[in-house]
């Protein structure tokens, strides 16, 4: 079990050491708005050496005939409970949040996360390279805790980067966990920020009326100076408003999550220089935080210059489905004005640029790893079939228990009595 914490970076060991061809497919590379048609991508020991229409193949690569496909990178999805939620309603098997005791920003899930969970192969089935695992709550909101990056590798995931950013939730649904109000909520996010800023690992004289306990200060020291970003749960315009400013004033990394009305602040989003992630099949207001929301919110967003990030936030696609749905928020999103490459990007190159692993991940181009979807046509239309799914260079197995299950137990022919599961052998 390849499993790092203290907040160092996991390096994974696999790595595919034949060299691959992939011939004749249409690339959408992520390095320009418009895909490579007829193109040859040249993988060598799990990294991409070559791509385009004139690639010299060696004699001894092995060619997968793409002719009438479509490559992308793989996804990442920036919100799931991957690796923390097996089944919703077990509470046993649910590990993202904590509800009492005393941990508060200093809550890390990187010690819950299950490497071998059955939902992370089916997502590494239906797609997904990377993910965000975030934790949903702690006893010190509006703190969540702080999240991971993981990496879906063809045998286990890891956590490539503990602690990869601390969230936090405001709004009228999470105002009564800090009284009532949602100002309570943003007083107390600025006054842990003074707290962390001021105070100093390892010293014994903390002051006296500090709200936070050391390990809650630890933590939100790396948010004050600006080491770690901080995620912030919000829909409202104006708790999208005080998030800016709250960027602006204490010099923040800053990540919106929600943002249904976002489009109300895009300008000032996009100056601020504020990423978000935002689930775009929510058209209709569910609450009141939501009353300005509108089917075109992500169209909005980009067009103003913000990088958008697309997620599903229903329970069920941030685990069983988190792979999947990608496909439906993207395909939405397109419906709604988003431009195709926009789309695609939301789902690869952006969340790579925001999370810090563009260097290796996000875009098909030489040196990055060979994390690879093929498709029998455009990914965002629901008939389209995922083909091949292609990690660090190697093809990886789509079987998951849910196949397993269905295989088992689907009727057999018109004169089979029973499924397979129940025939004598």
């Amino acid at each position: 079990m390849r499993l790092l914490a203290c907040g160092l970076l996991a390096v994974s060991s696999f790595a595919a050491a034949e060299t691959v061809a992939i011939v004749g497919a249409t690339v959408h590379t992520m390095t320009a708005p418009e895909p490579i048609r007829d193109a040859t991508i040249l993988v060598r020991d799990g990294r991409i050496e070559a791509v385009g229409t004139n690639v010299v193949i060696p004699a001894d690569a092995r060619r997968i005939e793409a002719r009438g496909r479509v490559v992308t990178p793989a996804f990442l999805n920036s919100a799931t409970q991957l690796g923390l939620t097996e089944v919703g309603s077990v509470d046993a098997t649910n590990d993202a949040s904590v509800s009492s005791g005393s941990l508060g920003a200093s809550f890390d899930i990187q010690y819950a996360f299950n490497p071998r969970s059955l939902v992370i192969a089916q997502a590494r089935a239906d797609g997904l390279s990377r993910a965000i695992t975030f934790p949903t709550g702690s006893a010190g909101a509006p703190f969540a805790g702080m999240g991971a990056l993981l990496q879906v590798l063809p045998d286990d995931a890891v956590l490539e980067r503990p602690r990869v950013a601390m969230f936090a939730e405001v709004g009228g649904q999470a105002s009564g966990r800090v009284g009532g109000s949602r100002s309570a909520q943003w007083q107390l996010i600025r006054s842990a920020l003074d707290e962390a800023k001021a105070f100093k690992p390892g010293s014994r004289n903390d002051p006296r009326d500090s709200a936070l306990n050391r390990a809650d200060l630890a933590a939100l020291k790396q948010v004050a100076e600006g080491k770690v970003p901080l995620v912030i749960d919000a829909n409202r315009e104006s708790d999208i408003r005080q998030a800016i400013a709250l960027a602006r004033d204490y010099k923040l990394k800053v990540i919106l999550k929600g943002a249904l009305e976002g489009w109300r602040a895009a300008d000032e989003l996009a100056a601020a220089k504020i990423p978000v992630i935002l689930d775009p099949t929510i058209n209709l207001p569910l609450y009141f935080d939501h009353v300005g929301v509108r089917a075109d919110n992500a169209t909005l967003l980009a067009r103003a210059g913000v990088r958008v990030i697309l997620h599903a936030s229903f329970s069920i696609y941030t685990t069983y489905n988190a792979g999947f749905a990608l496909r439906e928020v993207a395909g939405v999103a397109v419906a709604n004005g988003l431009d195709h490459h926009t789309a695609l990007a939301a789902l690869t190159a952006n969340p790579a640029i925001v999370w810090g692993v563009d260097d290796r991940y996000g875009t098909i181009a030489p040196g990055r790893e060979a994390d690879l979807l093929i498709w029998d046509g455009d990914p965002f239309e629901p008939l389209t079939t995922l083909v091949s799914v292609i990690l660090q260079g190697s093809e990886v197995s789509m079987q998951t228990r849910q196949g397993q299950l269905r295989d088992r137990y689907k009727p057999g022919t018109a004169t089979s009595p029973v499924p397979p599961a129940y025939r004598s052998p």
